[in-house]
């Protein structure tokens, strides 16, 4: 299994994950501003499934591309870091979309369809699949053991994170919407934080990658 220091600088990594500014917090802050917090819940119910989805997808897909070609690891964690520095600068870049950018002319639905769009808003989002991607191997270690257990340890310690994070969020949703609008230095500080533990992490993996060669 993964060694605590590497699920620490993980445990890192899956907080900026979840304040990371894109549709799954747009849509769930949205939702409990214009329905409630009841309508927040079932929504976020509907996007932890669809996590779930992406593990299972990933876990599987690491594990066929390690065994059949381990020359394609190395090139994925290379690919990953590139990605994870350019997502560090889309949320540096101006006009980029802050966590509070919420939509306020959302309709009233019903359970089921808030907790499908949930899920579909996670499920449909590729952003979400390619982080896991770039992510996960760097802290999968073949000799570690297993590595699809490995690859759920670490999708539902980012499972948990992004239901802690955002359950906070939907029930301080309104207020925290005001008070991010009247103070958009904070958001700057978000974004700066989220950007500086992205470009960290991808260099970690491209210097790994050196040393190992």
């Amino acid at each position: 299994m993964i060694v605590q220091k590497e699920l620490l600088v993980f445990l890192l990594a899956a907080i900026a994950m979840a304040i990371t500014p894109g549709p799954n917090m747009i849509y769930l802050i949205s939702r409990s501003i214009t329905q409630g917090k009841k309508a927040g819940m079932l929504s976020l119910l509907g996007v932890m499934f669809g996590f779930l989805f992406h593990i299972i997808m990933v876990a599987f897909g690491l594990t066929a591309v390690l065994l059949a070609v381990p020359f394609l690891f190395t090139v994925l964690k290379i690919s990953g870091a590139f990605y994870l520095i350019y997502l560090a600068f889309m949320a540096l870049k101006p006009g980029s979309e802050g966590v509070f950018s919420v939509q306020k002319d959302l309709p009233e639905d019903k359970p089921v369809k808030l907790f499908t769009m949930g899920l579909l808003t996670n499920v449909l989002n590729p952003k979400i699949a390619v982080f896991y991607l770039s992510l996960f191997p760097q802290f999968i270690k073949p000799e570690a053991g297993h590595i699809i257990a490995q690859c759920f340890q670490l999708g539902f310690i980012q499972m948990l994170i992004s239901a802690l994070i955002n359950f906070t969020v939907i029930m301080i949703a309104a207020k925290a919407a005001l008070w991010f609008s009247a103070n958009p230095v904070w958001v700057r500080v978000q974004k700066w934080v989220m950007a500086s533990v992205l470009i960290s992490l991808a260099a970690k993996m491209l210097l790994t990658k050196a040393k190992n060669n």
